[in-house]
């Protein structure tokens, strides 16, 4: 599950099985990447209190596109995977969320949403590659600046989330298996799956 011990369900107490009741009741069970702050439960809150902040500004459909842009340049299968999952229950047919993660400049999008992903790839390749052109593209498309910065604070987020899990080996949660074969395997763009 990591590389490191982790807080186990049944010996949780104070902040961290307050946590642990919170992530299980909201996802169903308890996912690998709640163990995985076991240990810093402070540090988890401030990140799901950074990550709302920046969701709250922004159009879902927008905020996933950017996060999985960026997933997929950092590698993270947990967090394709689930942002994946979540474009393909809210906005996008299976097959169009494979082409997003082969690749995204040929998946037939809006030139918005195409400026928006590259912009969010660019962040968590190589912010220092941003240009002012990247920004004025995206706002002869319509973005206001204050967009513009919910995609960049997106990406940089998914950035922290995305190597702490991966840097602890944090694996993706066994539910994912249950993908079809096809999509499961283009979104495990890094870490495999949990077996158990």
């Amino acid at each position: 599950m990591a590389f490191i011990e982790t807080v186990p369900e049944a010996q949780a107490t104070g902040a961290v099985a307050e946590m642990y009741e919170v992530d299980r009741e909201a996802f169903g069970d308890l996912p690998n990447f709640t163990k995985a702050f076991s240990l810093s439960p402070e540090v988890y809150a401030a990140w799901r209190q950074l990550n709302g902040a920046i969701k709250a500004n922004m159009d879902l459909r927008r905020y996933e596109l950017a996060t999985l842009a960026a997933a997929r340049r950092l590698r993270s299968s947990y967090c394709t995977l689930a942002h994946g999952s979540v474009l393909m229950a809210k906005f996008l047919e299976p097959e169009a969320v494979r082409a997003l993660v082969d690749d995204y400049r040929t998946a037939d999008l809006e030139p918005a949403d195409l400026a928006v992903m590259d912009l969010a790839d660019k962040v968590a390749r190589d912010a220092t590659s941003v240009t002012q052109a990247d920004v004025d593209r995206l706002r002869t498309l319509g973005l206001v600046d204050r967009e513009i910065l919910d995609v960049v604070l997106a990406a940089a987020a998914r950035c922290f989330f995305s190597k702490t899990l991966d840097g602890l080996g944090a694996e993706p949660d066994a539910k994912y298996s249950e993908l079809q074969p096809e999509l499961r395997d283009t979104l495990t763009v890094g870490r495999p799956i949990a077996h158990n």
